[in-house]
């Protein structure tokens, strides 16, 4: 049983696959990427596999009996190139997609939830078995703020005081390899985030425990959040655009107390304490 994974050389691919290896023979592992130059220390067979590329891609999944299609990054390009990919799949003869959705995307407010809904659609109407992860927040999205919060004295946000349930990126590339790795898993939507929740108060309480420092927490409005984004050299686009989802945070959308992650796991998700000691050991 041959396993593809997209997007291998990102960080939640590279985590699949380390998790993958726990679980399957390395040489059923497929990684799929751009470059395969990047992908040499895998230690899995690389194809090159560009989603802006359709007519290459049913040639490198021959043979791939399950595909993890992890979303884009290319927001705005998403819809389309998820879409050359299941196309590319059913071409190839894959038995069995898993895709990277969105926490409650057919309800939620963040600005990413219509290409993964478009994306969800076109599975369903692939003929192709298929299985949705909805993933939640990633602890990282936050406490990669952590260098910068130190550095200016407060972290700041437009998420007010919304319960964000995250977990971290390993948390979800494990779960991930084990829906690969299980039977029955067809048709099956999974949402997945955090067993407990903080809002960005809470998170900064906690980096200021662990600093032995004071990092108040400052909620702006959503523009004035992205003029600051911006002097950091986040692009406009794309400052506006993580503005907006903490907006979407303070609404409830990353809130979630199912524990299905926790459930598939078969341990509890790693605590936000856990996230930010490893985050403050690496700067």
């Amino acid at each position: 049983m041959k396993i593809g994974i997209t997007g291998a050389t990102g960080q939640l691919g590279r985590l699949v696959i380390e998790k993958l290896k726990e679980r399957t023979a390395t040489t059923d592992i497929v990684a799929l990427v751009r470059n395969t130059e990047k992908a040499a220390d895998l230690g899995v067979d690389a194809r090159a596999f560009n989603y802006d590329i359709p007519n290459e891609l049913a040639a490198a999944l021959t043979g791939v009996d399950k595909l993890l299609l992890i979303s884009g990054n290319e927001i705005g390009k998403r819809q389309a190139q998820h879409a050359h990919v299941i196309a590319a799949a059913k071409e190839a003869g894959v038995k069995h997609i898993v895709y990277t959705s969105l926490l409650h995307a057919d309800r939620s407010t963040l600005s990413l939830a219509p290409e993964h809904l478009a994306t969800e659609e076109a599975l369903k109407n692939s003929g192709i078995a298929y299985t949705i992860l909805r993933n939640g927040w990633y602890t990282e999205n936050y406490t990669g703020s952590i260098s910068g919060s130190l550095a200016a004295g407060a972290f700041i946000g437009s998420a007010a005081d919304g319960k964000i349930s995250s977990a971290s990126r390993l948390d979800f590339a494990e779960a991930a390899a084990i829906v690969l790795t299980s039977a029955d898993q067809e048709g099956k939507v999974y949402e997945l985030a955090g067993d407990s929740s903080y809002t960005l108060a809470e998170l900064a309480a906690e980096l200021s425990k662990q600093q032995d420092k004071d990092i108040p927490y400052a909620d702006l409005p959503e523009h004035e959040y992205a003029d600051v984004l911006k002097t950091f050299g986040v692009p406009e686009t794309f400052a506006y655009a993580i503005a907006g989802w903490d907006v979407s945070a303070a609404k409830g959308d990353l809130f979630d107390d199912g524990k299905a992650l926790s459930k598939l796991l078969g341990r509890p998700t790693t605590p936000l304490a856990d996230t930010i000691k490893e985050t403050l050991a690496a700067l």
